[in-house]
């Protein structure tokens, strides 16, 4: 009899932890359960469906609105856990998914920008781009574009992905800064490039990520399409020489070996991911497969077990990583090197997933 995929398996283990009334619209939540689906979709699993749709359940109202989600904060944050009301509203076909969607469009709408026009990534942080928020809102919104046929919108999506690799990628590495202050008034920022200080892998997956998942709503004609496929290979050419012996990558991309920094789980699981996809869709030559293959299986073998109840876990996960704030971070080596550790964090739950599934649809291709 064939194994049970391991994207299936891992989701059978969060299901079995995460019950009805856990939700939190919290990015980390919405990314668990759009893994969740894109699994089940792909495996036409349905009983992962009623599970998804009874934890949204609990926090999308009658019209629309959504518990704990305030759109005056103006953060990028919370528009990822919307990807998902796309398949509910679409399953449901309960008019209040539909609802929910636009009012995250909404304040997408009104998001304050830079003067490059690219978001600001939370009303908290002005005049700041963080590469997190390319992933929280361009795949979203890509696919509303789409849907409601928006040209505009959509090459908005694409332009804010151009403009952030453009100001925020670094000419000698080809790495991707994790931030960029226009005002350069924040201490973590370098007075004259407005830069953040480090290269923080999940922050350069947030982006790979994201801009393979927009190519999958862009259309073939679109002028800026072999733009974006220029910086997946870019980027994954750039990544593969940073890839550690066992397969994982580092916290802080660029210090293999510096005391402190370790092998992390969810930057590894979206450069996996990216580079999966990219090859599935032809972006990325078939060589940038070996890599993939080993990042995963570096992930399993220091990562990854089972508990007396066979469900799996996940370890190695950075908890989070910010910038300014109260208390400030100061995106110091040792501030990211300091942030704590957690296990089975949805943060690098989800991208595991992503990545296995991303794996297992190549593999079968």
């Amino acid at each position: 009899m064939k194994d049970t995929p391991l994207s299936l398996e891992m989701v059978k283990s969060v299901r079995n932890r995460y019950k009805v009334g856990m939700m939190k619209w919290h990015y980390e939540h919405g990314l668990m359960l759009y893994a969740a689906l894109e699994v089940a979709k792909y495996y036409d699993d349905k009983t992962f469906y009623p599970w998804v749709y009874s934890l949204y359940n609990c926090l999308i109202k009658d019209d629309g609105s959504i518990s704990t989600y305030r759109e005056g904060e103006f953060n990028l944050d919370q528009i990822n856990a919307g990807r998902a009301l796309f398949t509910l509203a679409e399953n449901s076909k309960e008019t209040r998914f539909y609802k929910a969607i636009c009012n995250l469009v909404s304040q997408l709408d009104k998001q304050p920008r830079c003067l490059n026009k690219v978001y600001w990534h939370k009303q908290i942080y002005p005049w700041q781009i963080w590469l997190d928020g390319l992933y929280m809102q361009s795949p979203f919104q890509a696919e509303y574009a789409v849907k409601i046929k928006d040209e505009e919108r959509l090459s908005d999506v694409v332009s804010q992905l151009l403009t952030t690799y453009e100001v925020l990628k670094d000419p000698n590495t080809g790495l991707l800064y994790h931030a960029f202050d226009e005002a350069k008034g924040q201490r973590w920022a370098d007075p004259q490039t407005g830069l953040s200080p480090h290269f923080w892998s999940r922050s350069i997956g947030w982006y790979f990520m994201a801009v393979l998942d927009v190519l999958d709503f862009l259309p073939t004609a679109h002028p800026d399409r072999l733009s974006l496929i220029k910086i997946v290979n870019d980027l994954a050419l750039c990544l593969v020489s940073y890839q550690d012996e066992t397969g994982l990558w580092w916290q802080v991309t660029d210090e293999k070996g510096r005391e402190g920094n370790y092998l992390e789980t969810s930057g590894t699981s979206m450069f996996a991911y990216s580079l999966y996809k990219g090859i599935r869709l032809g972006f990325l030559n078939n060589k940038f497969l070996d890599f993939a293959d080993k990042a995963i299986e570096g992930i399993k073998k220091l990562y990854l077990f089972k508990d007396d109840k066979a469900e799996y876990h996940l370890d190695g996960i950075c908890s989070v990583a910010g910038l300014g704030g109260n208390p400030y971070r100061d995106g110091s080596f040792k501030y990211y090197i300091c942030e704590p550790r957690k296990l089975d964090d949805f943060k690098g739950v989800a991208p595991f997933v992503l990545a296995l599934l991303e794996g297992e649809k190549l593999k079968e291709v």
